[in-house]
């Protein structure tokens, strides 16, 4: 789509980020076009046919809580909020393979933590007085590893902060960056069961994120070219004046603004002088084909296991490792034998290695430590039409959805200010 005379945005990346910016601009009436330098729309957020399996599955599987109010937002206004199904209280099975103990943290709706006090609610083994070190970690001032602000280790580490700040930082915890732990924490235990009911695509997370923001978009003109990659970005002194595609050059008019939403090592390379984070965290992902046991909750924490959280869906078990880089190394079929292993003893029935996947995400996540965190750049940039989305952004929370949505909706903000300013 070339300019328009009323001023248009290009948004470059159709990840989670970029789609909301760029529905957040076409629902205020702003003339967007969205480009997208691979085939499919979604990033790190996509669903895809697999053909070992034969079922649609996703890259990765994307849990979202009741108080991320970002993300719920956005699906609310893509039409697709009714895809994310979770049960009706805040509930948590973990199951410990060493020791075969299964238990279920469940957190009362309130704000006030009535259910620390009540030793069938919280984790076995832990007392009112160890979720003081929870609290302490929630409001901790100085970003500094979170091993350095609490114990990690004993049972309230173990088998609840460790748990739930690597599925959230992507990373071991101790390592993690305490500020972005503490602001996981704040948004989500601290606030009451309202805000942590976990949610799930269960149709696909595609079908929630991607392929409704996509008719959402098409529905008010926007403009969608994928396998459109951006290879260079021309600058004045004080603005972006070209983009430079690998089919296309679009010249800029002084009302155009771009969203440059596209991985943080990507951006370094189009931006000069931009300073983004360095290091990364993977992810991996295993899916098998066979029916889930009746038993066998939606969701289940995993303590002293390879896999870390299971979860069954009609059809599929799929199994998620986190900060999983030295699994990488491992053979394909071989790291599916050992996942295979875990789920056949927390399922609790003998079944032969179904039809399997696996997905292995090596740059998942910025690595949530306090001197990457200390490397994300803010939205602005020096140049007045071009603005940064992306959950590796300065949002303040880790790499998560929530974050991804945030900065697309500030990046969407400070472009409909400027195009404001311009008219």
């Amino acid at each position: 789509m070339p300019s328009s005379d009323a001023g248009t945005v290009h948004v470059i990346g159709a990840g989670v980020a970029g789609l909301a910016a760029a529905v957040r601009l076409a629902d205020a009436g702003r003339v967007v076009a969205v480009h997208e330098a691979t085939g499919q729309a979604g990033g790190r957020c996509r669903s895809f046919h697999d053909q070992a399996t034969g079922m649609v599955i996703d890259n990765g599987i994307h849990l979202l809580l009741s108080g991320n109010r970002a993300a719920l937002s956005y699906a609310r206004a893509i039409g697709s909020a009714a895809g994310l199904r979770g049960p009706k209280e805040a509930e948590f099975p973990f199951f410990d393979l060493a020791s075969g103990a299964r238990w279920t943290l469940r957190l009362g709706a309130g704000r006030f933590p009535w259910w620390v006090f009540d030793k069938d609610r919280r984790v076995p083994e832990t007392g009112v007085v160890d979720y003081l070190s929870v609290a302490r970690l929630a409001w901790t001032s100085a970003d500094r590893p979170v091993g350095e602000v609490m114990n990690c280790s004993g049972p309230i580490y173990e088998r609840l902060i460790d748990p739930l700040l690597r599925a959230a930082l992507n990373i071991a915890p101790h390592r993690g960056s305490s500020k972005l732990a503490g602001a996981v924490l704040r948004e989500t235990i601290t606030l009451g069961g309202q805000t942590c009911r976990p949610l799930l695509a269960r149709e696909g997370i595609g079908q929630v994120f991607v392929q409704p923001a996509l008719g959402f978009l098409r529905g008010r003109g926007a403009s969608i070219s994928l396998q459109d990659e951006l290879i260079a970005l021309h600058f004045s002194d004080e603005s972006v004046t070209q983009l430079d595609f690998a089919q296309q050059k679009i010249r800029l008019g002084s009302n155009d603004m771009v969203i440059l939403a596209v991985p943080p090592y990507v951006a370094a390379s189009l931006v000069p002088g931009l300073r983004t984070p360095t290091s990364f965290c993977g992810i991996v992902n295993g899916h098998f084909r066979v029916e889930p046991p009746a038993h066998l909750p939606p969701m289940l924490g995993v303590i002293n296991a390879t896999a870390e959280w299971i979860f069954a869906f009609p059809g599929r078990i799929s199994v998620t490792i986190s900060d999983a880089g030295h699994w990488f190394d491992i053979p394909r079929a071989q790291l599916a034998e050992i996942l295979w292993r875990d789920v056949e003893t927390i399922a609790g029935f003998s079944h032969p290695l179904p039809p399997w996947q696996i997905v292995r995400e090596r740059r998942a996540t910025f690595a949530a430590t306090p001197e990457q965190n200390a490397l994300r750049p803010c939205a602005e940039t020096q140049w007045s039409n071009l603005v940064l989305a992306g959950d590796w952004i300065a949002t303040g929370l880790p790499a998560t959805l929530e974050s991804a949505v945030r900065s697309g909706y500030r990046a969407a903000e400070l472009a409909g200010q400027r195009l404001r300013v311009a008219a």
